[in-house]
């Protein structure tokens, strides 16, 4: 009889961990974060008197990065200074930034503070809302507006 009983115990026990285990939710993957600078030196790059700078990180080897450069380009106007650094050209820039994934694509202001950081592919319409909001604040809908009902 005692053996029945502590079969029965070891194989409640044993369900109840069946159980938790199922309930248990797994780990959420890691993500990778990449620091982006906070400030250039406007000096570094073209045009640095303009009021607004984009500088794309890119590297000659990335067919996600040439796909950016022409979304970039068409930011380019009397007061956005357009620049594209590639990292086999101009790795020293590259280092001083310490860019560490390319494509990074940072929005500048006039004194060099980076206002706009987005690492990876970035859509036309949310690079050219992002710079559209900077020079006018309030120009576009907040990011709730986009939400489905």
């Amino acid at each position: 009889m005692q053996i029945v009983l502590i079969a029965l115990v070891i194989g409640a026990i044993a369900a109840l961990i069946a159980v938790a285990a199922k309930q248990r939710k797994p780990e959420a993957p890691t993500q990778a974060t990449y620091e982006s600078p906070q400030q250039l030196d406007r000096a570094d790059f073209v045009k640095p008197t303009a009021p607004w700078l984009v500088v794309l990180f890119v590297s000659d080897t990335c067919h996600t990065c040439a796909g950016l450069i022409p979304k970039v380009q068409l930011l380019a106007s009397d007061t956005v200074a357009i620049e594209v650094s590639s990292f086999q050209s101009d790795k020293t820039r590259h280092e001083r930034y310490r860019i560490e994934a390319v494509p990074t694509t940072l929005l500048a202001d006039g004194e060099g503070v980076v206002v706009k950081t987005f690492v990876g592919p970035v859509s036309a319409t949310d690079l050219w809302a992002a710079m559209a909001e900077l020079r006018e604040p309030g120009s576009t809908p907040p990011p709730e507006a986009h939400q489905p009902l």
